[in-house]
């Protein structure tokens, strides 16, 4: 399995995009989380990488909560690939994956820019752009996507925050979503051979002295995203990912 890493950066970031991911599946792939502005996002990581990716391709998009770092570019695909369908070089809706407590709150922040269209005789709805996929959030339910295996899991967090175990069957990869320290999410994430972990400024988020206490058998395969622009994990012996890099699970 290898994971395309979209963004790194938290919500104030001056110098990075939103930490979101693209997971290459067998039947697809799998985008988790949607920053702005999401057509560069995905074209500056794809093009040194080599992937062939872009909106217009990839059929399946994980939210994981609704701050705007993480899901602000749900806009600009909707509406991306309302225009394809029109112009009739496509025909089918993308995917979109979320809990019921982030859909149900998801239209009512996008329609004031969406729910009119020209040519509809209704308020356009979600399920105009896109095809509702709703994830149980019990860590253990298995959600068929891209040919994965995909589990979620609830985080402590501000808003219904989730985290994110994908399988190809031949290995995990773990993405830990937005959360503050919580033992019980380290020890889900640790089912994968190589997760992705959050780390920020406390209260929402985990700080880098709580990872740094891990035992070293997790921290060998615990990577980071979502640090502040200051911020350096390296002193704490812990890895920060890149913008662009690809990894191998």
């Amino acid at each position: 399995m290898h994971v395309l890493i979209l963004g790194v950066g938290d919500a104030f970031t001056r110098k990075r995009f939103g930490s979101s991911a693209l997971i290459q599946g067998p039947a697809g792939h799998l985008q988790i989380d949607c920053p702005d502005p999401i057509h560069r996002v995905i074209h500056e990581a794809a093009q040194p990488s080599g992937w062939n990716v872009s909106v217009d391709t990839i059929d399946d998009i994980l939210i994981t909560h609704l701050h705007g770092d993480h899901c602000n570019g749900v806009e600009s695909v909707g509406f991306w690939r309302y225009v394809l369908r029109a112009q009739g070089k496509q025909s089918h809706l993308p995917r979109l994956h979320a809990t019921r407590a982030v859909v149900d709150r998801l239209w009512p922040r996008l329609a004031p820019a969406m729910d009119t269209l020209i040519g509809l005789s209704r308020p356009a709805r979600l399920e105009d752009y896109f095809d509702i996929r709703l994830l149980q959030p019990d860590g253990r339910t298995i959600h068929r996507i891209a040919g994965l295996d995909v589990r979620v899991r609830t985080t402590t967090h501000y808003i219904p925050t989730v985290g994110v175990l994908a399988s190809d069957g031949k290995s995990t990869f773990g993405w830990s979503g937005d959360s503050r320290f919580e033992q019980a999410h380290i020890d889900w994430l640790d089912q994968a051979d190589l997760f992705v972990h959050e780390a920020n400024f406390p209260p929402a988020h985990t700080t880098l002295d709580e990872l740094a206490a891990l035992p070293d058998r997790i921290r060998r395969k615990m990577r980071l995203v979502h640090l502040a622009d200051d911020q350096d994990p390296a002193p704490f012996g812990l890895t920060a990912l890149r913008e662009g890099e690809v990894l191998a699970v």
